[in-house]
């Protein structure tokens, strides 16, 4: 065998990451086989699968605050706080094609059975199915039907799917890691509040809503900070003990801690740091 496959984990807004990082690997000339993805894993990786991935980072790159609020659900009925149609409408305005057997690379969404706590794997069908099957944060987008089962985030089970890489035959496997810690799992910073107080929504969020990103005292957090460092600390454990027995061939590990899952407002940031990491060991990732 000789199949090198990429492994694109979750992590939200700070999956942007992924961009970066492919569009590096890409320059040094290497090509893999092979793409499984997890969450904004999943969107990149099939954005890449489809030799889309320059558009994808044209629409990331376009997304403003304002405009990423525009995709609130201002209902707060369906146990998310985006609304779900936003996949669809991105999916479409970068082109993807209708089924994961069109695109250009064997591909894998992984997910999680909500009823079960089950890992799912979606290889074929309906991509927008299996991206935002795969993309379901509790808490940000609701849990999404598909084939009788109500799915959530796959990284919830496995945040760096690895072993759904080696599922489709890959050998060598080169891992992202959006999540990476490398201090403390959250510290006292701006509220995603304040930093929206400028652009007018704050007052156009229904209550359940505001009160969610509210600052509650200073330096305490707000319970979207809850949410967000509750899903760090699972999926980091998650991880690590996933890692220790399915270990990628090279793991590249960005350090985005200072980014919510939410502010996929900031993919410039993202995606710089995707480059640097793949920059930072571009010697190791020759020699595959």
């Amino acid at each position: 065998m000789n199949c090198l496959g990429l492994s694109l984990g979750s992590g939200g807004a700070r999956g942007w990451c992924h961009i970066g990082a492919l569009k590096e690997i890409d320059a040094l000339g290497i090509e893999p086989d092979v793409v499984a993805g997890c969450s904004m894993g999943a969107l990149v990786g099939a954005a890449w699968a489809a030799n889309r991935l320059e558009a994808l980072e044209d629409w990331a790159r376009s997304l403003t605050q304002a405009r990423m609020l525009s995709y609130v659900d201002l209902r707060f009925e369906h146990g998310g706080l985006l609304r779900g149609g936003t996949v669809r409408e991105m999916l479409a305005d970068i082109d993807l094609p209708d089924r994961i057997e069109d695109l250009d690379k064997p591909f894998v969404a992984v997910a999680t059975d909500m009823a079960t706590g089950r890992e799912i794997w979606i290889q074929r069908g309906s991509l927008f199915d299996a991206i935002r099957a795969s993309i379901s944060i509790p808490g940000v987008f609701s849990p999404y039907y598909v084939d009788g089962k109500w799915l959530l985030d796959g990284g919830l089970v496995n945040p760096v799917p690895n072993s759904a890489c080696r599922a489709l035959e890959a050998d060598r496997t080169i891992s992202i890691n959006p999540n990476a810690k490398f201090g403390r799992l959250w510290e006292p910073r701006d509220s995603f509040y304040e930093k929206l107080g400028s652009t007018g929504w704050v007052e156009r969020l229904p209550d359940p809503v505001r009160e969610l990103l509210r600052p509650k005292g200073e330096p305490g957090p707000n319970s979207l900070d809850v949410v967000s460092a509750s899903i760090d600390i699972m999926t980091e454990f998650v991880r690590l003990t996933r890692s220790a027995s399915d270990p990628a061939t090279i793991a590249l590990e960005a350090d985005l801690s200072d980014m919510s899952v939410l502010e996929l407002f900031r993919a410039d940031k993202a995606i710089a740091e995707g480059q640097r990491i793949v920059r930072e060991k571009a010697d190791l990732l020759k020699m595959l």
